[in-house]
């Protein structure tokens, strides 16, 4: 029995750790090394509770809850801001089909609040609905609202008319 339940687990986790650390990239603003631990610490915590997650019926969203729900409990750290200043950060070689785009999208979300980079990740990256996010991030459906409309102008603002030039590539 035992044996089976790991089983699961571990064909649950191959078949989503891509996505969580895609969905985590975003969260992080591109930094691949705390998106790596974000997902590390969710899989984690699916673990602890994989027993309990077969009776929700939908693990996949449950494990994307917790996976807001950790970059979040991050971000209240004091040490969540510090950063490194004697050389560059190391990023991954970007992979699509315009990087100057990726960058600049990952630029302006990074500027963004993380509660405000959640509702906008889960909103438009993950298409959530507006009562799904409310119920991941654990707020109203209202403060999603204002959230997101706040966002977007943040992102609209940060981005200037360079996303229009962005958009006709």
């Amino acid at each position: 029995m035992r044996q089976a339940r790991a089983d699961e687990f571990l064909e649950f986790a191959s078949a989503r750790t891509g996505h969580l650390f895609r969905s985590a990239c975003l969260l992080t603003s591109g930094d691949t090394h705390l998106a790596e631990d974000l997902v590390q610490e969710t899989l984690g915590r699916m673990y602890a509770v994989w027993g309990r997650v077969q009776r929700i019926g939908n693990p996949a969203a449950y494990a994307h809850t917790v996976l807001v729900r950790t970059f979040l409990s991050h971000q209240r750290r004091r040490s969540a801001t510090e950063r490194p200043l004697g050389e560059l950060p190391d990023r991954a070689p970007e992979t699509g089909d315009d990087p100057a785009l990726r960058i600049a999208l990952l630029d302006a979300l990074a500027a963004l609040a993380p509660k405000d980079r959640a509702v906008v990740v889960l909103r438009y990256w993950e298409d959530r609905s507006i009562e799904e996010t409310a119920d991941a991030l654990q707020v109203s459906s209202a403060a999603v609202r204002t959230r997101s409309v706040r966002a977007l102008g943040r992102l609209r603002e940060r981005l200037g008319g360079s996303i229009t030039e962005f958009a006709h590539r």
